[in-house]
C-alpha cells in the first residue's frame, strides 16, 4: 500500500473502533491461538523423534532436547548429571553442563578430567537424587540444600532451579537441571508441566542408553564365564570321569555308536592296555562284536571308532582309527575333527596327570619338610640344657608356669653386662655355640620386647635353639657369624642409639631377621648357585640365597611351638614378616649398590636438621624413608661384614692390623676363608670344563669378600685402609 492508502485506512479504523474491535476478537479468540500451539508442539515432537532415530548417541539426542526444552520454558540454561557408584560411593557428575538456546554440543559435552561431581548428600542435584522426586525451587537462598561451590566455580549466580531424577524403575539413572527463568521471577507449574512432558523423550533416551550398558555387561560377563568353562577342566582326580565328561560335550559331532579309549600304562613292568568304553545311545548288542584291536580301513561298514593313546605322557602323539557311520569314504572335515578331538583328550589327560604329580610332590615337600623340621627341631632333651626343668621342678617346661621359666632363665642366661653383648668390640671366642644361644636369647629380654608381645619363654628357647642348628658346619657362615651379625644388630640399636628411630616391633623383626639371615648357607654364593644351575636358582630368580635364608626362617616360624609371634595380632604380624623380607634380602649387596644414592640422600637431609629430636621424629614417621634405612642398614652391610671379621679372626680394636697383611691361603683367617670360597670355585670350574675357569690356580679370598669390608672400615676403624695384599686380590 502507498502511503495514502495507509492514511485512508488509519482514518476508517479511528472513525469505525467498533469494527476494529470486532476484528481483533474474531483473529484472537482461543481456537485459532489453540490451533498455532498445536501445530508448533507437533512440530517439535516431530523433530525430537527425528533426532532419536538419526542418532545413537545418547549425548548428542539429549543435547538437543534440552536445548529446545531451555527455550520453550525460557531457562537460562541446563544441565545433565549422571549417576554412577564409584568404589562403592554414590555419585552424580555433570555429563552435558550449562547447555542454552544457541549452545553446540562441543560446548557442553565435559571431558572425564573436567567433571563436576557431586556426593549424594550435596546440593540440590543431590537431593532431588536420594528423593527422587522433581524440586522446583523458587528462591534458591531459602533453600537448605543448596550449594554455592559450583556458582563459585563458575563465578554465575543461581536464583531459581528446576530439577527432576530420570529413573528405570528404581534405578536412578540421571537427574537434570534447568536453572534461572528469564522473563519471570520464577519457574512456574505450567512450566513445570512442559518440562516433565518433553523430558520423555530424554528420558527414554537415557532409559535405553543405561540398558545397552548394562546388557553389554552381561554379554561380557557371559563371554567371560564361557570362556572358562571351555577352558577350565572341571574333572580334575578321576580319568574315566573327566573322558566321560569330554565325550559328553562332543557327544553331538560323533556319528557313530560306540567309541572307547585305551590308555597305556608303563609304569608296570607288565605292559597293560586299560580300555574306558561306553555305548552311545542307539547302539545295539551285535555291534560289540564288531570291535577289532587292529586298525580298520575308513571306508568299512562297522559302526564304531576307537582312539588309541600310545602314552598317558605323550596323549598328542597318538594313533586314531576309527570307522565311520556312512559308509564311504571318509572326508577331511571329519577327519580334522578327530585330531581336533584328540587334542582335546589328552589335554584332558595332562591336566589330570599334572594333577595327580602336583598332589605327589605336595606329600613328598610335606614329608621332606618334617624330616628337616625333626632334625633342626629342639627337642625335650635339649631344651633342658637352657631350661632345667626336670632338675629343679620335677617337670616338662610346657607344664610349668611363666614365672616359673622366668626364675629359670635368670639364673641360666649371662649376664648382659659381663658378657658384653653391649659393646661393638664384643668377641665369641670366649662362648660356646650353646653360650651364644643363650646371649641371643638374652638380647630378647634387653630390647623388652618379651613380655610386650607376650612371646612364650618355651618358645623362644626352642626357637634360639633351633636358629642355631639351622646353621651348617661350614667355615664362614655358620652360627657364630649369624650371631654376631644379629649382635651387631642389637648394638647399633641399644649402645648407638638407633632404636629411637624405630619401634619396639621392628626392633624386635630387625634383631630376629639378623638371626635368621644365613641360616642353611650352602658356603656359596648366588653366582654359584646359576652356574652350578642349582635348583634354588630354578626356585629364586633375584637374591637366591637370601631369599633362601628368608623362606628357611619364615618354615621355622610357621610351627606353632617355634613361633615367638603367634601373640601378635593380624597387623603385628605381617608388617614384622615384611620388615623381615626387607631385611634379609637387603643383605643382598647388589641391592645395596643400586640404592645406596638414595640412603645417602637421606643421610645428607639428615644434616640440614639442628634438632636432633626433630629429625628422629620426621624419621620415625615416614615409613618409606624407614624401609630405605633398614636396606642399607650398617648392621646388615657394614655391621655384617665387620661381624665377619671379628668373629673369624680377632676383636674389632685388632682387625685394622689383621686385614692390613697381605692374604696367604695359609694364615688361620685366610685359609678359612679359603676354604669355603676357594673350594666352591675349583668346584664350578671342574663342572663347566676347560672352556671357563672360574678360579685361578694360585688360590686367594675373592675381592668382594676382603676388599669391599676393608674400604666400608676405613671410615669407621682408624687404620683399617688398604693392606699391601690388596692389589694382589684385586688384580685377581
Amino acid at each position: 500500500l502507498g502511503e495514502g492508502a495507509e492514511d485512508d485506512v488509519e482514518k476508517f479504523l479511528d472513525g469505525n473502533p467498533a469494527f476494529a474491535k470486532q476484528y481483533f476478537d474474531k483473529k484472537l479468540r482461543p481456537e485459532p491461538l489453540s490451533s498455532n500451539q498445536t501445530s508448533e508442539e507437533s512440530e517439535i515432537l516431530f523433530e525430537l523423534i527425528q533426532d532419536m532415530q538419526e542418532s545413537i548417541n545418547m549425548e548428542k539426542v539429549v543435547f538437543k532436547t534440552l536445548r529446545r526444552i531451555s527455550g520453550l520454558i525460557h531457562a537460562d540454561r541446563c544441565s545433565l548429571f549422571m549417576y554412577r557408584q564409584r568404589n562403592g560411593t554414590p555419585e552424580l557428575a555433570t555429563r552435558l553442563f550449562n547447555i542454552e538456546k544457541d549452545s553446540t554440543l562441543d560446548e557442553c559435552l565435559v571431558a572425564p578430567d573436567c567433571e563436576i561431581v557431586y556426593p549424594l548428600d550435596m546440593g540440590i542435584v543431590g537431593h532431588v537424587a536420594q528423593t527422587k522426586r522433581t524440586m522446583n525451587i523458587r528462591d534458591v537462598n531459602e533453600c537448605t540444600q543448596f550449594s554455592r561451590f559450583v556458582d563459585e566455580l563458575t563465578q554465575y549466580t543461581t536464583r531459581n532451579v528446576l530439577a527432576t531424577p530420570i529413573t528405570n524403575g528404581k534405578d536412578l539413572v540421571a537427574v537434570i537441571m534447568a536453572i534461572n527463568k528469564l522473563n519471570a521471577p520464577f519457574f512456574t507449574s505450567s512450566d513445570e508441566s512442559l518440562f516433565l512432558k518433553y523430558l520423555n523423550f530424554a528420558s527414554l533416551n537415557l532409559k535405553i542408553y543405561h540398558l545397552s550398558y548394562l546388557h553389554n555387561c552381561e554379554t561380557r560377563r557371559g563371554q567371560v564365564l564361557l570362556w572358562s568353562a571351555n577352558k577350565v577342566f572341571e574333572e580334575l582326580t578321576d580319568i574315566e570321569r573327566q573322558f566321560h565328561k569330554a565325550f559328553y560335550t562332543v557327544r553331538a559331532y560323533l556319528n557313530c555308536d560306540r567309541y572307547s579309549v585305551g590308555l597305556l600304562d608303563r609304569t608296570k613292568q607288565k605292559v597293560s592296555i586299560h580300555v574306558y568304553g561306553k555305548i552311545i545311545q542307539g547302539c545295539s548288542p551285535d555291534q560289540w562284536g564288531a570291535v577289532s584291536p587292529l586298525p580298520c580301513n575308513l571306508g568299512a561298514p562297522h559302526k564304531y571308532f576307537d582312539i588309541l593313546f600310545t602314552s598317558i605322557y605323550r596323549p598328542i602323539d597318538n594313533k586314531i582309527y576309527f570307522n565311520m557311520h556312512k559308509e564311504g569314504s571318509a572326508v577331511s572335515w571329519f577327519l580334522f575333527f578327530f585330531k581336533s578331538l584328540t587334542q582335546f583328550l589328552g589335554w584332558s589327560v595332562l591336566n589330570t596327570d599334572t594333577y595327580d604329580k602336583i598332589n605327589k610332590l605336595e606329600n613328598r615337600k610335606d614329608i621332606a619338610q618334617d624330616m628337616v623340621l625333626y632334625h633342626v627341631k629342639c627337642d625335650k632333651d635339649e631344651i633342658q640344657e637352657i631350661l632345667p626343668t626336670r632338675e629343679r621342678l620335677g617337670k616338662e617346661p610346657m607344664e610349668c608356669e611363666e614365672d616359673e621359666l622366668t626364675v629359670l632363665l635368670k639364673e641360666e642366661l649371662p649376664d648382659p653386662i659381663q658378657s658384653e653383648i653391649y659393646e661393638f668390640h664384643f668377641s665369641d671366642f670366649k662362648y660356646t655355640e650353646l653360650e651364644l644361644v643363650k646371649c641371643g636369647i638374652q638380647m630378647y629380654y634387653e630390647l623388652g620386647v618379651v613380655k610386650k608381645f607376650q612371646i612364650p619363654q618355651e618358645v623362644l628357647v626352642r626357637f634360639m635353639y633351633s636358629v642355631s642348628k639351622g646353621y651348617r658346619k661350614i667355615t664362614y657362615h655358620n652360627w657364630r657369624h649369624g650371631f654376631n651379625v644379629a649382635q651387631t644388630m642389637f648394638t647399633l640399636l641399644m649402645t648407638g642409639k638407633l632404636k629411637r628411630y624405630y619401634t619396639d616391633l621392628e626392633a624386635l623383626a630387625m634383631v630376629t631377621a639378623a638371626l635368621c639371615h644365613d641360616i642353611d648357607h650352602r658356603g656359596t654364593n648366588n653366582l654359584y648357585q646359576m652356574k652350578s644351575q642349582n635348583p634354588l636358582a630354578k626356585l629364586h630368580g633375584s637374591s637366591i640365597l637370601e631369599r633362601h635364608h628368608l623362606e628357611f626362617g619364615k618354615f621355622l616360624l610357621s610351627e606353632e611351638s617355634l613361633n615367638i609371634y603367634q601373640n601378635l595380632n593380624r597387623r603385628q604380624f605381617e608388617h614384622v614378616n615384611h620388615l623381615m623380607e626387607i631385611a634379609i634380602i637387603a643383605t643382598d649387596l647388589a641391592l645395596y649398590f643400586k640404592k645406596r644414592t638414595m640412603f645417602q640422600k637421606i643421610v645428607d637431609e639428615s644434616k640440614t636438621y639442628d634438632n636432633e629430636n626433630a629429625w628422629t621424629e620426621y624419621l620415625s614417621l615416614e615409613t618409606t624413608r624407614k624401609e630405605i634405612v633398614i636396606k642399607q642398614h650398617p648392621a646388615l652391610y657394614l655391621g655384617s661384614t665387620m661381624a665377619v671379621l671379628t668373629s673369624q679372626s680377632l676383636p674389632l680394636p685388632h682387625t685394622h692390623t689383621a686385614i692390613s697383611y697381605d692374604y696367604k691361603p695359609w694364615s688361620g683367617l685366610h685359609f678359612r676363608i679359603w676354604r669355603q670360597f676357594g673350594g666352591w670355585s675349583f668346584a664350578l670350574r671342574e663342572t663347566e670344563g676347560p672352556r671357563r675357569r672360574i678360579a685361578t690356580e694360585d688360590p686367594y679370598v675373592p675381592p668382594l669378600t676382603v676388599g669391599r669390608p676393608k674400604q666400608l672400615l676405613a671410615g669407621l676403624v682408624p687404620g683399617a685402609g688398604p693392606g699391601p695384599g690388596d692389589a694382589k686380590n684385586q688384580a685377581l
